[in-house]
């Protein structure tokens, strides 16, 4: 964990309430896909944990779906602004345990983590498939992002507006031969997808975070081996450890 002054860059609409900044400012205590930065916003008490969707050595970019006051005030910030960051949180995505044919199954705003693990599977001569699910068309996003670095890539919609009509689920279904799986969206989803996917995989949890380093103990959740912190031990889980 680092504390960083980072500097906006972009802040700009991708999909409806869903918008993607580009912060300027320091990323050596990133280590792996997955990982979150927790942004502390003025006026604000809490800090807000934003998963990191791609990061290089001259900054990252975080996608954010305006949720609340506290989202809402970061989409109105304008390039130049400053935000003090803790950024390098979490313990991200092992892409040692992906085998030759991993899937990339994302939610929602649970897509943006999925695009490094894609670059870094692909730098690692690894060849990833993603699945994407939305509710509607007017949602959608990053799809001709993860099409452009050249991977498989299916869009679910689930009123049928685009791409496969249904869920993630009902895409995999379809699919054979992936070698492992990494997914990140809302609950239903990862218990869906723990349920169908027979091979092995990781799963990225949401959970409302308190101080975002492991401190408070607010978001901890039981698992095969003990309680464990999202923000600290997470988020990212093993599938065979978690208990629904």
């Amino acid at each position: 964990m680092k504390q960083t002054l980072y500097t906006v860059c972009s802040n700009e609409p991708l999909a409806r309430q869903v918008f993607r900044m580009r912060l300027l400012g320091d990323t050596s205590a990133i280590t792996a896909p997955g990982q979150f930065v927790d942004l502390a916003l003025p006026g604000f008490f809490l800090r807000r944990p934003i998963s990191i969707c791609d990061y290089d050595a001259d900054g990252l970019t975080i996608i954010y779906k305006v949720v609340g006051k506290g989202t809402a005030a970061l989409s109105r910030l304008a390039p130049g602004a400053e935000l003090n960051a803790l950024s390098g949180l979490g313990n991200g995505f092992d892409t040692q345990k992906s085998g030759e044919s991993p899937l990339l199954i994302g939610g929602g705003v649970g897509v943006p983590p999925l695009y490094a693990l894609a670059k870094r599977l692909l730098a690692e001569g690894k060849c990833p498939t993603a699945v994407l699910g939305f509710n509607k068309a007017d949602e959608v996003f990053y799809a001709g992002e993860f099409e452009n670095l050249g991977v498989r890539t299916i869009v679910c919609t689930a009123d049928g507006s685009v791409g496969v009509r249904g869920f993630v689920t009902d895409a995999i279904a379809t699919l054979s031969g992936y070698s492992f799986y990494y997914a990140c969206g809302p609950e239903p989803m990862l218990r869906a997808v723990h349920a169908l996917c027979p091979c092995g995989g990781q799963l990225s949890f949401e959970e409302r975070m308190g101080c975002g380093f492991g401190a408070c103990m607010g978001c901890s959740c039981k698992t095969k081996y003990g309680n464990k912190r999202i923000c600290k031990d997470g988020p990212v889980l093993d599938k065979e450890e978690i208990v629904w």
